[in-house]
C-alpha cells in the first residue's frame, strides 16, 4: 500500500494554549479567560483557543488516514516548542515532509518515521509535525497490515502485543470539586490533577491546597465503591516552591506532611517547584526525592517541567530526580520515540506516565493509547479536554476496542 498524496485540514484542539509565564505573574482570571497581556513569544492572549492541523495520508486504495499536529497547553515554557501556529506549521510540513512521504510503502511505520523525521542542516522538525505525521504513519501501517496500531508498535519494538489495560488518570481543570465526584463515581484509577496554578489555589503556607487534598480523599471514600483507593495526583505548577520555600528539604517536609493526611492513598505531586532550568531542577529534585524517601512511603514526585526529550528524561533518571516521569507525548514528538522512552523509564524502575495535554485532539489521544498499551505505561492521561467524561470515553473505549481486537486474533 503506497502513500499517493498528503492533505491538510485545520481542526480544533481540546482546550486552550496558556501563557504560563503570564499566569505565574498573577494575571486575573475572568471566568474561563485571563485578563492582561501575554509575555511569552507567539501568544496573542494569555489564554487562546488551542488550534491543531490534521495531516491526511492518501493511500492507493483510496483511503485517507489522519494524524493531528498539536502543541501542549503551556507552549513555550520550560524548554518546550513555541505556541502552535497552523499556517507556519503547514508551510514547513509542505516543504520538508510531504516530499518525503509521497511514494512510501505504508506498511513499515517505524522505518517511515525514522526516514521522514531525519534531519540535516535544516535542523529538527517542529515536534508538532513529528507528532501528527507519526500518528498518520502508524494508522497507515495498521491499515496496510490489517491490525491495530498497538501491534505495529509491538512488532517494531520486538514486544508482545498487549493484553491488559493501562490505569487511566483523569484531570479536573478548574472544576476541581464536581469533577472529583464524577471521577469517584466512575472509579477512575488516578485523580484529580486539581490545576493548582495560582497563589489563591495554593493558599497561605499551602493550607488551601492541604484542605483540598483532604477533601479529595474524603470524597473518594464517600462516593467510591468499597476498597476504592485511587492514586491522588496533584499538579502544583511549582507552587510548593513559590508558596513554601525553594529549599529541597522544606519542600520534601511539606509533601510528607500532605501524605500523612491521606494514608490510604499513594500521593503524587507533579512539579513541586520550577528551578528555571533542567540542570537546576534535576539537582534540587534529587535532593527532594532523597529526603522524601526517608519520610514517607506513599509520597512520589512526578517530573514534568524541563523533562521533555529522551535526553532530558535520561538525565532525570540518572540523578534519581523523580519517582514518576511524565512522557508528555507532544513534547517527545515521534510516537515511536514515546514508546521507546516509556520502555527506558520502565527499565530504570520509575513510574512511566504516558501523558500529554488537554489541548490535544481525539485522534492524537487515540493514537497514544496504542503506545501506552504496548510500552506498558504505568498510567495514561484521559484526554483531550477537561470534561473528564470525554477523555475517559475516548481513551478508555479505544483501549477496550484495541484489546478486544488483539484478543480476537489471538483466539482464532
Amino acid at each position: 500500500m503506497i502513500i499517493q498524496d498528503v492533505i491538510f485540514a485545520p481542526v480544533r484542539g481540546g482546550f486552550f494554549y496558556d501563557d504560563q509565564a503570564a499566569i505565574r505573574q498573577g494575571r486575573e482570571q475572568d471566568g474561563v479567560a485571563y485578563l492582561g497581556e501575554p509575555v511569552t513569544q507567539g501568544f496573542t492572549k494569555v489564554r487562546q483557543p488551542a488550534t491543531a492541523l490534521s495531516v491526511g495520508l492518501v493511500l492507493d486504495d483510496g483511503a485517507v488516514v489522519w494524524g493531528d499536529m498539536v502543541s501542549v497547553q503551556y507552549s513555550g515554557a520550560a524548554g518546550r516548542d513555541p505556541v502552535f501556529i497552523p499556517e507556519a506549521i503547514e508551510a514547513i510540513a509542505r516543504e520538508r515532509v510531504v516530499p518525503r512521504l509521497i511514494g512510501r510503502d505504508a506498511g513499515d511505520a517505524a522505518r517511515n518515521c525514522a526516514d521522514v523525521f531525519a534531519f540535516g542542516d535544516e535542523g529538527r522538525l517542529p515536534l508538532a509535525i513529528e507528532y501528527g505525521v507519526s500518528q498518520a504513519l502508524l494508522r497507515a501501517a495498521a491499515r496496510a497490515r490489517a491490525c491495530t496500531m498497538a501491534e505495529i508498535v509491538a512488532d517494531a519494538l520486538g514486544l508482545p502485543a498487549p493484553t491488559d489495560p493501562i490505569p487511566l488518570f483523569a484531570q479536573s481543570g478548574d472544576d476541581r470539586y464536581d469533577a472529583v465526584d464524577v471521577m469517584a463515581l466512575k472509579g477512575v484509577d488516578v485523580l484529580p490533577h486539581g490545576l493548582i496554578n495560582s497563589a489563591e489555589k495554593f493558599g497561605k503556607d499551602g493550607e488551601t491546597f492541604r484542605d483540598y487534598v483532604r477533601w479529595v480523599a474524603e470524597r473518594t471514600r464517600a462516593l467510591g465503591e468499597p476498597g476504592y483507593h485511587p492514586i491522588l495526583h496533584f499538579d502544583v505548577y511549582g507552587w510548593v516552591g513559590l508558596g513554601i520555600s525553594m529549599e529541597p528539604d522544606a519542600i520534601a517536609d511539606f509533601i510528607a506532611s500532605l501524605a500523612d493526611e491521606v494514608p490510604d492513598h499513594t500521593l503524587h505531586i507533579e512539579c513541586p517547584a520550577d528551578y528555571g532550568s533542567r540542570d537546576a531542577t534535576i539537582e534540587a529534585y534529587a535532593q527532594i526525592v532523597e529526603r522524601l524517601d526517608t519520610q514517607s512511603p506513599n509520597a512520589r514526585i512526578v517530573a514534568d517541567e524541563h523533562c521533555n526529550t529522551l535526553a532530558d528524561i535520561e538525565a532525570f533518571i540518572a540523578a534519581r530526580a523523580a519517582h514518576v516521569i511524565q512522557v508528555k507525548t507532544p513534547d517527545v514528538g515521534d510516537l515511536m520515540d514515546s514508546a521507546r522512552v516509556i520502555r527506558v523509564v520502565n527499565a530504570a524502575g520509575f513510574g512511566a506516565f504516558c501523558g500529554g495535554t488537554w489541548a490535544e485532539t481525539d485522534l492524537s489521544a487515540r493514537a497514544c493509547v496504542h503506545v501506552a498499551l504496548t510500552a506498558r505505561a504505568s498510567m495514561m492521561l484521559a484526554k483531550p479536554g477537561m470534561g473528564v467524561n470525554e477523555g475517559l470515553v475516548i481513551v478508555g473505549n479505544e483501549q477496550a476496542r484495541a484489546l478486544a481486537q488483539i484478543k480476537s486474533r489471538r483466539t482464532h
